[in-house]
């Protein structure tokens, strides 16, 4: 894992976590807004990481990688922290964790209801054929992926973790995203939580996730965008998303 940061490192913290086969500069638009007030963090998950091959093991795993980082460099509380997909589940255990004080949480998309052994047989069987054929740059492949998954301005970043990203991250990735579930007993503290999702195919996980983070944590805040696939908003619409969370963190 490697960390990103931009902003000034007097003023509070912000995390920004990615999702699954997307790099951390995603984020990049976001941090540059969020910089004027916050000291914004951006991890780059491990398995996604451009400078060197690193294995992805598990989302706990990486959840401690980011509280440890957190506490050592910047103490035990971070004001918002934001997770995308797969990053909403790391972030959600970095929140159930408890070991740091998480005053805003934001998720977008994020898979936290499991799913059954075959959906994500299937799920892993097809994330290994986009990097097995990434890696050889099969272009129909990378041109699908620019058209429904990824800004083209990103693919550079993209294809250079891909080309060292093994099955068996994939495999750790899925099985271990799609086995995390939101504790029935929820952690006692007075975080402000806003969950997001669109409508469009597989959202009906983030759906009934939101709806259970609703039960156990009624302070939760749904924000549902009508049409918008999974990641769409803050991957293609930026600006939506920025309005979004400020109107919730400045509440």
């Amino acid at each position: 894992m490697r960390f990103h940061t931009f902003g000034d490192g007097n003023k509070k913290i912000m995390v920004l976590i990615h999702g699954v086969l997307t790099p951390w500069q995603i984020w990049l638009e976001h941090a540059k807004c969020f910089e004027k007030d916050y000291l914004v963090v951006v991890p780059a998950l491990d398995g996604h990481v451009e400078e060197e091959a690193s294995e992805y093991i598990s989302v706990e795993d990486e959840a401690n990688k980011i509280i440890d980082y957190v506490i050592n460099a910047y103490g035990k509380e971070v004001d918002v922290l934001c997770g995308l997909s797969m990053g909403g589940a790391v972030a959600y255990k970095v929140f159930e964790s408890g070991k740091l004080t998480i005053n805003n949480l934001v998720v977008d998309g994020a898979p936290l209801s499991p799913l059954g052994k075959l959906p994500v047989w299937f799920m892993t069987k097809n994330y290994m054929n986009i990097i097995h054929k990434t890696k050889v740059r099969d272009q129909k492949t990378l041109d699908n992926f620019k058209k429904y998954f990824l800004p083209e301005e990103y693919l550079p970043s993209f294809l250079k973790f891909a080309d060292t990203m093994t099955d068996e991250t994939i495999k750790n990735m899925l099985s271990s995203v799609f086995s995390t579930n939101i504790s029935k007993t929820p952690v006692e503290n007075d975080t402000k939580i806003l969950f997001m999702h669109g409508t469009k195919g597989n959202e009906v996980v983030s759906k009934k996730a939101a709806r259970k983070m609703k039960e156990v944590y009624p302070q939760t805040v749904i924000k549902c965008f009508d049409g918008y696939a999974h990641a769409e908003l803050s991957i293609y619409h930026v600006k939506e998303w920025i309005d979004t969370v400020k109107r919730f963190i400045i509440v």
